[in-house]
């Protein structure tokens, strides 16, 4: 899934409009463009994109509020593009379910390769992995991209499901906070950390029994994660 691909971009700045609309199509994308909150929450209701590029700064809802009303109910990879560079806005933007974050002023070529990179996810290019793991009551399923507690499917973003493959490939191996940042987000992220503690608590939330005392994604202080096979 890559030139056929729909992106919305979400963004009141016309210059921004006017530079990555055609740079867009021109790479083979199919492109929607909303100027407001509201313009893209209906935009992805009534025609889902395959992945949204999401300014923070809109005129009349925050880009984060967008950001958590779409992972209501929709999975597809989210890409913030914001100006806004402080590290609480990022991990606030991160915990509402946003996949990616891209600081204003910004490289053409960086925020394409980043859209290939979570396009080629979604599609299953990246992915090399069939069959299923077990781990105690929890079950991934790489060929489907599920995650089943029981017989209970438990809906993960992109990026969550990525981080917890990733986990489960190493399982019961302790890798370290800049080994998973490379593997998830790629070598410019590894002085990000702040986007792997909020991923983890994402990811906790939703298959741990008691996430507060992790039986699974399990914290190796000082040094990383590690994904407990004997569960």
């Amino acid at each position: 899934m890559t030139a056929s691909a729909r992106i919305l971009l979400v963004d009141d700045e016309v210059s921004i409009q006017r530079t990555l609309t055609p740079l867009l199509r021109s790479r083979g994308y199919d492109v929607d463009v909303a100027a407001t909150g509201a313009a893209a929450l209906q935009a992805a209701a009534e025609r889902p994109p395959d992945l949204i590029v999401l300014d923070l700064g809109l005129p009349d809802l925050e880009g984060s509020e967008v950001c958590r009303r779409i992972r209501m109910s929709a999975t597809m990879p989210i890409i913030i593009l914001s100006a806004r560079g402080h590290e609480t806005d990022k991990v606030a933007a991160l915990d509402l379910g946003a996949d990616d974050y891209v600081t204003k002023p910004f490289g053409p070529e960086e925020l394409l390769a980043r859209i290939r990179v979570w396009l080629r996810r979604i599609g299953g290019d990246d992915r090399t992995e069939s069959g299923r793991v077990a781990l105690g009551d929890l079950t991934i399923d790489y060929g489907r991209r599920r995650v089943l507690r029981a017989d209970e499917e438990i809906r993960l973003t992109p990026k969550e499901f990525e981080l917890l493959a990733f986990l489960a490939r190493n399982a019961n191996r302790v890798l370290t906070h800049r080994a998973i940042l490379k593997a998830v987000w790629g070598p410019n992220a590894v002085d990000q950390p702040e986007h792997l503690w909020v991923l983890v608590a994402q990811v906790r939330r939703k298959i741990e029994p008691d996430p507060a005392h992790p039986r699974y994604l399990v914290s190796e202080p000082w040094v990383g994660y590690r994904l407990a096979a004997e569960s």
